[in-house]
């Protein structure tokens, strides 16, 4: 089948639409000074991919290698003490999940950080054992410290 210029020319035409609509669909960008939103959702996120390297070890998806556990157990110890502080007043705005009980309920935001930060240093204690059965357990009170955290303080659904 042989394209007339015409067809290229509305070819071309629909995929430069395409794409301009499609980078309309894109996160908002953090444009608030400091941008405390867009930086603890990068403590977050690499929170994530370092617990999600554990846990396919812990899951038995990957082999365990206790000097890699340990290593990513280690970092999250580090990261875990790291995102509060970009919870400041007024950083409430999208592209934020924060719900607004984490600034209607300090104390109890400040107890679910506490519950993650501890879940978080004990995991790296137990991973210097090696010992893969208690590594599962301490794994699991981090999972379940983030998913408590999640249910009282974050939106499923951005704002």
């Amino acid at each position: 089948m042989v394209s007339s210029k015409y067809d290229v020319f509305k070819t071309s035409l629909l995929a430069i639409f395409c794409l301009t609509l499609l980078s309309a669909c894109g996160e908002k960008e953090d444009t608030h000074p400091g941008q405390p939103v867009t930086k603890r959702e990068a403590i977050f996120k690499e929170n994530l991919r370092t617990l999600e390297a554990m846990g396919l070890m812990v899951r038995d998806r990957e082999p365990y290698s206790p000097k890699e556990f340990l290593k990513n157990a280690e970092k999250l110890k580090e990261l875990s003490t790291q995102p509060w502080e970009y919870f400041t007043p007024g950083s409430d705005y999208a592209p934020s999940r924060a719900l607004p009980a984490v600034w209607q309920k300090p104390e109890a935001f400040k107890q679910a950080q506490e519950t993650f930060i501890v879940a978080a240093a004990q995991l790296a204690t137990v991973a210097q054992g090696g010992n893969l059965d208690q590594i599962k357990q301490a794994y699991t009170q981090v999972k379940e410290s983030c998913a408590a955290c999640h249910h009282d303080f974050r939106a499923k659904d951005r704002l």
